[in-house]
């Protein structure tokens, strides 16, 4: 499958928007109660929160594409995780995802590498990310790329609380 990974710029904070909540959606809005789900987005996938993110320089968001339809996406920035251990110099994955029928075809991979080159492209540092626990093929997807679990945590969407797993990847000087 022939796709293209671009940069978003902040003339594509609806798409983003508008593929984040697809993205998301799709891997897990039947967990939640869809009052819960909503107030989620509207409150951590809203196009003002995309739009603080695309005009920061201290984030990228990428953008899937393939034949002109947007499959996944990924953002990166600086590390908000919940871990003792987190640098202020230190970064995070914050969301990758690909679309269920693009799942499988080596397109996150390549996400996440080009994820990974942005948070280190002035030089190696700590990178981390969290994984839902029963996220198996996202786990063996960061421990291929180096990283090791360091922690947990429970995210929260509404009432519910997801018990997700702290993956780091310490730099390589």
């Amino acid at each position: 499958m022939q796709a293209t990974i671009r940069h978003a710029t902040l003339a594509d904070a609806k798409i983003a928007t508008e593929i984040s909540k697809q993205n998301f959606t799709e891997s897990f809005g039947a967990s939640y109660p869809s009052a819960d789900l909503a107030d989620f987005l509207a409150q951590n996938y809203s196009l003002e929160r995309h739009q603080e993110w695309l005009a920061n320089s201290q984030y990228a968001l990428f953008l899937l594409e393939f034949e002109g339809a947007l499959l996944g996406h990924a953002l990166v920035g600086p590390c908000g995780l919940p871990h003792a251990d987190v640098k202020s110099a230190d970064g995070e994955l914050k969301r990758l995802y690909v679309l269920k029928h693009a799942q499988g075809s080596g397109l996150g991979s390549k996400l996440l590498k080009t994820g990974l080159k942005w948070l280190e492209k002035d030089g190696p540092r700590t990178l981390w990310l969290g994984v839902w626990s029963e996220n198996f093929g996202g786990q063996k997807l960061y421990r291929q790329h180096g990283f090791e679990r360091a922690g947990e945590y429970y995210f929260q969407v509404g009432a519910s609380a997801d018990f997700e797993f702290i993956f780091r990847r310490a730099h390589s000087s």
